[in-house]
């Protein structure tokens, strides 16, 4: 009798089945991109947060002692050497207190972060005889020059000074760009003392001055007629050193956060969003409605034991799709082995406590195949796809009738006596 069919290549068994646990080698190929994205953003986060802070090296910005490019310390050396008396406020306590002690003084400032209330900004312009805001923002301008606005950008055309501000006339012109002011009080200038220098168009211009009584607001549009940088282009210095220096004692006033009032840390609901406190109060009356449609109940449970009968056919096709849907091949197919092993020792005789290579050995005999094929259909074989699970469970079923057709005799090694 011949035997079967040699078995499939895609179903032999393999030596060594190759390990599902990550090696530290494949673990670093999976994430080499991250890793590789992970450091160019810190090397940008570096890169950009040093030339961010390039332009404070030394100080803030038009600090006094600041030698930087966006520093004043250039302007306030030349007017020392003039003969001014510079001193530098960093508090409006310490502005009020250097104010108080002369008589036709000029006071200068710049709040870049805004840390000025609008009464604190009243206080300050009514200290010296002459004050000097540069670049004011919203709240300065609304408080001590609400006839003036933003102007926009100037533009590349030189700027002269058009009008007959003394500090102004001698410096002639300013640097092309930055920023402008206008003048909004229902254009008559007149009606509020404003006066407009270095025009850029119609209304906007890069100083705008306003006398009232004995005391002076110039409002200087742009940092850059004060800066190290560009100070010494066209009459910048010409105009910062007749503002700042047309009296003997000049406050350099740059405010920080010690004006800034102490009330204490804030509580949890001034942090707090307003659309925070309606949302979650909106989150809880969904939840409690869900609870109330989902969990409502018909009466109190009643434990009751109900007969079951599971049919055999049910139980089989549910373990089959719980295998099929986690790909269980090996698993599915140890089950039909299991069953198939028992059934055909029962035919070749043997008892329960046969070993596998008894049973192996009888159905070889019984079916007049080759014991390694037997071995290989029975226990060997692993399928690598669902075509290989289906081949192989058509050869069980194959060997079954094999040695269903074939008389039962027993194995060899094992006769009665």
């Amino acid at each position: 009798m011949t035997g079967a069919p040699a078995a499939d290549a895609s179903t032999r068994a393999t030596p060594d089945a190759e390990s599902s646990t990550p090696t530290l080698r494949l673990a670093f190929r999976r994430s080499a991109f991250w890793i590789a994205a992970g450091a160019g953003a810190l090397i940008v986060a570096i890169i950009a947060t040093v030339l961010a802070g390039g332009g404070q090296v030394g100080g803030p910005p038009l600090a006094a002692d600041n030698p930087a490019p966006a520093g004043a310390m250039a302007l306030v050396e030349v007017l020392r050497s003039q003969g001014v008396s510079v001193t530098v406020a960093d508090t409006l306590a310490e502005a009020t207190a250097a104010a108080a002690g002369s008589t036709d003084s000029t006071l200068f400032s710049f709040d870049a972060d805004g840390y000025l209330t609008r009464t604190q900004l009243e206080t300050m312009a009514g200290l010296a005889t002459r004050t000097v805001l540069a670049d004011p923002d919203f709240d300065a301008i609304l408080t001590l020059a609400p006839g003036v606005g933003f102007g926009g950008l100037a533009g590349t055309d030189p700027r002269t000074a058009s009008c007959d501000i003394p500090a102004a006339v001698k410096a002639g012109r300013v640097s092309p760009g930055g920023k402008t002011l206008s003048i909004t009080a229902n254009g008559d200038a007149d009606a509020d003392g404003l006066t407009g220098c270095f025009p850029s168009g119609a209304t906007a211009f890069s100083l705008v001055s306003r006398t009232a009584g004995d005391r002076t607001l110039t409002l200087v549009a742009d940092t850059a007629v004060f800066r190290n940088d560009t100070i010494t282009l066209d009459g910048n210095a010409a105009l910062a050193l007749n503002l700042l220096g047309s009296g003997g004692d000049l406050i350099w006033y740059l405010p920080t956060l010690a004006d800034v009032a102490r009330t204490g840390p804030p509580s949890l609901g001034e942090l707090t969003p307003g659309w925070v406190t309606p949302t979650l109060v909106l989150l809880v009356l969904v939840s409690l409605a869900a609870m109330v449609w989902r969990g409502r109940r018909f009466g109190p449970l009643v434990a009751e034991n109900l007969p079951v009968t599971v049919r055999a056919g049910e139980t089989m096709e549910g373990r089959a799709r719980l295998y099929a849907r986690s790909s269980a091949r090996l698993r599915a197919l140890d089950a039909l082995r299991v069953g198939a092993i028992q059934r055909l020792a029962a035919k070749v005789g043997l008892s329960r406590l046969a070993t596998l290579d008894d049973v192996v050995l009888a159905v070889a005999a019984a079916a007049g195949r080759a014991p390694a094929e037997v071995r290989l259909t029975l226990v060997d074989a692993l399928p690598t796809s669902d075509r290989d699970l289906v081949t192989l469970s058509d050869r069980i079923q194959d060997l079954e009738r094999a040695t269903t057709r074939t008389p039962t005799s027993p194995p060899p090694g094992r006769m009665d006596p």
